[in-house]
């Protein structure tokens, strides 16, 4: 199917494209890397009147990183250069990680970790590391600036928070703390490169060999990535073992509300939870006790 015709604008600064999304209004969409928008051109569920690129937008592709503000990834730093970043690498290892499984190389070398979550998958690959480590995004509009955690910006499948006139700038992702670790464990139904069936992703840290502070966030099996509450306060206060594994894959398993669909069924879902949710744990412990 021929694309829909649609005006296309490619500013220079994000004023500019700010203008642009207040002036053509509800017909409009931001394109950075472009892998998501043009197949929904394509396939006729999107007929936008206008299409504003990002990325002729100098220092929009930035990726930065200091040990007393964070890291912050620009709206249109591509997957494959945060996947390969030294800073990522060293810091985050599982941001790293999440965006070197999304998707092909193809795609990574044109896809951005912003679109992934502007897409609003529930499957996102690079969602769950991002919201158990506390992770913002900017919001910006002609008239104000504002930030929201991932846990407000997701409303449903490919729903967010971005009001009409908003463009996403950034994220922002708090500096890494001592005693603390992050794994993110995923699962397809047939390949490397097909869609995650079920994600998950653990942050823990420990004080005195106990959970101080816990985060595990599960993907694909929700309406929007998932924070597993019950599970991170069954662990809190606690030192790992077997038993208390067993209980928290269970309890992550429980918390989920997965669907059957063409991936996966539910049931499937539901075990693969309880096993990624273990796997996660134990891999965010071994990091956390050696920082």
């Amino acid at each position: 199917m021929a694309l829909s015709k649609f005006e296309y604008f490619a500013p220079v600064s994000i004023e500019e494209a700010l203008e642009l999304l207040e002036m053509k209004g509800e017909g409009a969409r931001v394109m950075s890397g472009g892998t998501d928008l043009l197949l929904k051109i394509k396939g006729g569920q999107l007929q936008p009147g206008a299409v504003i690129g990002l990325k002729n937008i100098k220092d929009l592709d930035n990726i930065s990183f200091n040990k007393r503000e964070g890291l912050m990834i620009g709206a249109t730093a591509l997957l494959s250069d945060v996947a390969s970043h030294p800073d990522i690498l060293r810091e985050y290892p599982s941001i790293a990680y999440a965006a070197s499984v999304t998707a092909n190389v193809q795609i990574r070398n044109m896809g951005t970790v912003a679109g992934n979550i502007c897409n609003a998958a529930p499957s996102a690959d690079n969602a769950p590391t991002l919201m158990a480590m506390g992770a913002e995004v900017t919001l910006r509009s002609t008239k104000s600036e504002r930030r929201l955690t991932l846990d407000q910006f997701f409303k449903g499948p490919g729903l967010t928070a971005i009001e009409d006139g908003e463009l996403l700038t950034g994220i922002l992702i708090p500096p890494p703390l001592p005693h603390q670790g992050v794994s993110y464990q995923h699962i397809s139904a047939r390949s490397r490169v097909d869609i995650a069936g079920v994600c998950v992703s653990a942050m823990v840290r420990l004080n005195e060999e106990r959970y101080e502070e816990v985060g595990i966030v599960l993907g694909a099996v929700a309406p929007t990535p998932m924070r597993a509450r019950e599970t991170e306060q069954i662990l809190k206060g606690k030192r790992l073992n077997d038993e208390l594994i067993q209980k928290a894959g269970i309890s992550a398993s429980e918390e989920s509300r997965p669907i059957s669909d063409m991936r996966s069924s539910a049931e499937y879902r539901k075990k693969m939870v309880a096993v990624l949710t273990k796997r996660a744990l134990v891999e965010a412990t071994e990091r956390a006790s050696k920082r």
